[in-house]
Parts: C-alpha cells; structure tokens; sequence
C-alpha cells in the first residue's frame, strides 16, 4: 500500500507476457502514485460490495487512487466485457481480469492468477503496473 499524493484518470489497461512474470498495467492520463494491491479471499465491486467472481487459484485485489471518470462524471475508460476486461490467453499466471468499480476517485480490478504467488507493484509516470510471477 502507498498512500497517494497525486491522482490521474484512468484511460486504459494493458497487459504483457514475460520470461519470468506477466504484468499489468493501469494507465493514467496524469501522474498517479496511490494503490493498494492485495490478495483476498472475494474481490468484490465497490461500492455494491456484490461478490465478483474470478477463474485461477487466488484473487489480487488492484485499486488505484485514480477515478475512472473525468470531473463531469463521464467515464475515461471503457471496456465491453465487465468480467473480461483483456485477453489473457496463453498466460503463465494470469487467468482473468474483472471490472469492480471506479467510486470515490478509486479504481480497482479483480485479477485471478493461477496461484498465490510473489507480485510486485511499480508507478511510474502516469502509470500502476502489477507483475505476478510466473513460480514462488
């Protein structure tokens, strides 16, 4: 967890493979440094706090102090699919990426991976990036 001290909006999430983890990241259309990124037992969608469920055999709670939202309310991001945000085919760790709310000026995601593994958390510039390792 770090406390945030600047805030961007979201405006995109992305994914990537690599030799020893997949990584995601949450971009911002400004600097952005606050998240909290966990493993839980249920992700759930905030504000509702309805359970969001998610394939592999642990969960990662990603919430960034970032709204998904501009000061008029109109949404940054968009997605098609609440429950599959990205293709993740063919990756290592991760199994599903879900939407579980923007509320508050925070945004966060389920990500089930394929076990609990090691993960680390990065900002840099105007982004939140989440590599999970690919074995303990």
């Amino acid at each position: 967890m770090a406390p945030s001290t600047v805030i961007g909006e979201l405006v995109d999430i992305r994914s990537g493979r690599n030799e020893c983890y997949d990584r995601m990241v949450l971009d911002f259309n400004s600097r952005v440094d606050g998240f909290v990124v966990s493993y839980v037992d249920q992700v759930v969608e905030d504000p509702t706090g309805v359970p969001i469920p998610l394939r592999g055999g642990a969960r990662l709670s990603v919430a960034a102090h970032g709204p998904a939202y501009n000061d008029n309310g109109q949404p940054t991001y968009t997605f098609q699919d609440r429950n599959e945000l990205l293709d993740l085919t063919g990756y290592q760790t991760f199994r599903q990426l879900a939407w579980a709310g923007s509320f508050e000026a925070i945004t966060t995601v389920g990500l089930g991976v394929r076990a609990r593994l090691p993960f680390r958390v990065l900002t840099w510039d105007n982004k939140v990036i989440v590599d999970v390792a690919h074995t303990w």
